[in-house]
């Protein structure tokens, strides 16, 4: 450890803080040293027994730190210095530190909680946010509290806040380190790129501009493989010949990525990477960086139940990194492919993978660990409830949790494999034939972007490369090929089940039950997913015209998802897959469309209706139940005798009678109380309209209550001819309407309890001649002006001059003989 790094300044005191305090928060930006020099640190002093595991968030930063450590002891990779990342480990029995990639610990973890033989646990780049990192720290910090009091714990970190960590951990210590940087220069676009202007075309453009006014090696940040591709593509033709260009990528073999961060023999280079190369890696003859200014995160959609990969602008926090890489060995220049002014638009931080992701792992983990809610356990940001929610409820339907959210032994066997748990329960089930599935998922599509969407053509370009092109004339990726043939072969070696015998189809709908599209009816190409979600697929796909589908990959729009790889599944298959799932559900509901109750049997795999027939025996009380939905759609509709029920009851309930509530508010909501019984044989919007409401209303009231309401409230006015006329009660007071000759003879005024009926005296005509609430004053004074208007009118009819004793009548007057 010759040379002196900034970090080495902070190791008393982190030694001193594991001495006293088991746990610290190391803050050190980008070139400090802390990833290569803490962990020998430790290791020098004696400060733990046994072996220290260091996490590191990628494969590639993985080696390089291991190898980097070895190197500086004077050793080769696997000595007291190894690494344990997916699918390859070089470590010994000599093997005092570990770096692995985040997944590993927690399988340490789940396996052993105590973790036995380990006496130091590292976070290194903490800031980065990783799912598995945060898991990690929470479950390493319940297995310190619970189990290992004498377990070290170092969070390590570059930009982070470090407070809130520090709480997290119970006042962690906080130690800060200068980074060894040198002064870099940022250089801004002077104007805004125009919306026409295509990344990769405006980044070659930006790091020829770079190469010819700057010494040194170029490092070109841009989001994804396909804009390295096409970046490299415009860019070659123009560089020099000194001038190396590497691609730098995750996907990529190792070999090229050791080719991409070493030095150049040799002239300059150009390396043209994701965000890689933010932290962690050096690559040593770097003096320019060059920053597109976007990042490529996966975003989960939990409506939609679906991951997408979503372009986004580079966060402050993430361009600052990169920018840092320009000062590793010698003052250096910064390059954004953004102006000054656009920089403030910026986000601060991206987001923690935990707000973003598919939660279906961690939830599975957690369910493993005897937290499924997560609850007690230390997150810096606890999962999101309805996310996780959603999480468990897909590791039901795969058979990880029993319905109580306990993990089952399938879902134990799930926890062990390294993959998400919709391709463990894949390969789990149908054995080592689904490897060459579960691999072709973790990597990008071997085939073309015109390529028709179908899965099966995916794999039988894996299965024969060359036979695909001869036969298909599509030339599939050779490097993605051989990536997604060696994860295969690497699966089989982890799986003991047998192989099943299915198809292709059937393994696909096992990895995602609630990805079966049935097709809708009509001419477009839209499929319903088993999960209830919709997809739809280009008119001119081959699979267009399926009736039957398995999605496995959208785009992941939330509104409709368009399909961009599926296969076709035969009703065959899709029974012998999901035969104890598929079930008969009777459906009686409220068409609104129909305005009626439709009762259909129907034959379902989840949202999928497989068969749909007539239920002709319904069950009356399931026809009633739907009808008080059409009720609820229609609303309700009384008769005038209903209503005026209903008048008269609201008159005295109002006035203090113990009555139930009649208005339309407290009807609606109490149909099932009274209206249900009364349905029998309404189906519909005719039957409804046709209802009369009133014994159903009447049967509200008991005895004491309906006497009450006749009494005090009577439906009808006996007129002194006998006759029998509904009363209103709608108006302010109750009225009646009746022929003026009726009320002949009349000396009292007609009365409900205290209150005087409201009388409408109609000419013979039918026509209102005076409306009084007081008979014989009308008789004592109005009278003998209607009677001589009356008179000359209507000369057939009697108007006697005193009307208290004259006979009531509805005749006119006999003739003379």
């Amino acid at each position: 450890m010759n040379d002196r790094l900034p970090i080495h300044d902070a190791i008393p005191d982190l030694l001193t803080a594991l001495r006293r305090a088991q746990r610290a928060v190391l803050m050190a930006p980008p070139g400090a040293g802390k990833t290569t020099v803490v962990p020998l640190a430790l290791l020098d002093a004696g400060v733990f027994d046994g072996k220290l595991v260091m996490l590191e968030p990628r494969r590639l930063a993985a080696r390089a730190a291991a190898e980097r450590m070895a190197q500086t002891l004077g050793e080769q990779v696997g000595g007291t210095v190894g690494y344990r990342i997916r699918g390859e480990a070089k470590v010994s029995t000599a093997t005092r530190i570990e770096v692995v990639t985040e997944g590993i610990l927690t399988r340490m973890l789940q396996s052993d909680p105590s973790l036995a033989g380990i006496g130091a646990v590292i976070f290194d780049e903490f800031h980065e946010r990783s799912l598995n990192a945060d898991l990690g720290l929470a479950l390493t910090w319940e297995a310190m509290q619970a189990l290992r009091d004498d377990l070290k714990l170092v969070v390590m970190s570059a930009t982070l806040d470090a407070e809130p960590v520090a709480r997290l951990l119970d006042d962690a210590p906080i130690l800060r380190s200068d980074g060894r940087a040198f002064p870099v220069e940022t250089r801004h676009l002077p104007a805004p790129l125009p919306k026409t202007a295509r990344l990769p075309d405006a980044t070659a453009t930006l790091v020829r501009e770079a190469l010819a006014q700057t010494e040194g090696g170029v490092l070109v940040f841009l989001p994804g493989e396909g804009e390295i591709r096409r970046s490299e593509a415009a860019l070659r033709p123009h560089l020099p010949d000194d001038c190396h260009l590497h691609p730098l990528f995750g996907a990529m073999p190792f070999a090229a990525q050791r080719a991409a961060i070493a030095p150049a023999a040799s002239g300059r280079k150009v390396v043209l990477a994701t965000a890689i190369a933010e932290t962690s890696l050096t690559i040593q003859d770097i003096r320019v960086v060059v920053d597109a200014g976007w990042s490529r995160r996966a975003r989960f959609d939990a409506g939609s139940g679906m991951s997408r990969l979503v372009t986004e602008r580079v966060s402050k926090a993430e361009a600052e990194q990169r920018r840092g890489r320009a000062g590793r060995v010698a003052p250096g220049v910064c390059y954004r492919l953004w102006t000054k002014g656009e920089e403030g638009g910026l986000p601060p931080f991206p987001p923690a993978e935990i707000e973003t992701a598919d939660l279906a792992p961690l939830a599975l983990e957690l369910a493993a660990w005897g937290a499924p809610d997560g609850a007690g356990l230390a997150f810096l940001t606890p999962p999101n409830a309805g996310v996780l929610t959603e999480a468990q409820a897909l590791l039901r339907s795969l058979g990880a949790l029993d319905a109580t959210g306990r993990i089952t032994t399938h879902g134990r066997r799930l926890v062990r494999l390294p993959l998400h748990p919709r391709l463990g329960h894949m390969l789990a089930t149908a054995g080592p034939d689904a490897a060459p599935l579960a691999a072709l998922w973790g990597e990008r599509d071997p085939l073309p972007r015109s390529a028709p969407v179908d899965l099966s053509l995916r794999l039988e370009a894996i299965r024969d490369p060359k036979g695909f092109t001869a036969n298909r004339g599509m030339t599939p990726n050779r490097g993605t090929i051989e990536r997604i043939r060696t994860e295969a072969k690497r699966l089989r070696r982890l799986i003991d089940t047998p192989s099943g015998e299915l198809s292709d189809a059937q393994m696909a709908a096992l990895a995602y039950p609630d990805r079966v599209g049935l097709r809708r009816p009509g001419d477009a190409p839209r499929f319903v997913l088993s999960g209830g979600k919709g997809a739809v697929i280009e008119d001119s796909d081959p699979l267009a015209a399926a009736r039957l589908i398995v999605v496995t990959d959208t785009d992941g729009n939330p509104r409709e998802a368009r399909i961009r790889q599926a296969i076709r599944i035969s009703e065959g298959e899709l029974r012998a897959t999901f035969g104890d799932e598929i079930v008969w559900v009777d459906h009686v509901a409220w068409s609104k469309r129909e305005g009626r109750v439709v009762a259909r049997r129907r034959e379902r795999l989840g949202a999928l209706v497989l068969d749909d027939r007539q239920w002709k025996d319904a069950p009356a009380d399931a026809m009633a139940r739907a009808m008080l939905d059409g009720v609820r759609d229609l609303g309700l509709r009384p008769t005038d005798a209903a209503r005026r029920f209903i008048a008269r009851v609201e008159l005295l309930r109002l006035g203090g009678a113990d009555l139930p509530d009649m208005t339309d508010d407290a009807l609606m909501n109490q149909l099932e109380e009274w209206l249900l019984p009364h349905l029998e044989g309404v189906r519909s919007a005719a039957d409804w309209k046709r209802f009369d409401p009133l014994d159903a209303l009447r049967a509200r009231l008991d005895w004491a209550q309906m006497s009450l309401v006749d009494h005090e409230a009577p439906a009808h006015f006996t007129t002194p001819m006998g006759r029998r006329i509904p009363i209103d009660y709608g108006g302010e007071v109750p009225e009646i309407s009746l022929r003026l000759q009726e009320m002949f003879g009349t000396t009292r005024h007609p009365m409900i309890g205290t209150t005087p009926l409201r009388v409408t005296l109609l000419s013979p005509a039918g026509r209102p001649v005076q409306t009084t609430t007081d008979i014989p004053n009308f008789w004592a004074n109005s009278y003998q002006d209607v009677r001589k208007d009356m008179r000359g009118r209507y000369p057939k009819h009697p108007w006697p001059e005193d009307p208290t004793q004259a006979d009531p009548t509805l005749r006119a007057k006999p003739r003379k003989g």
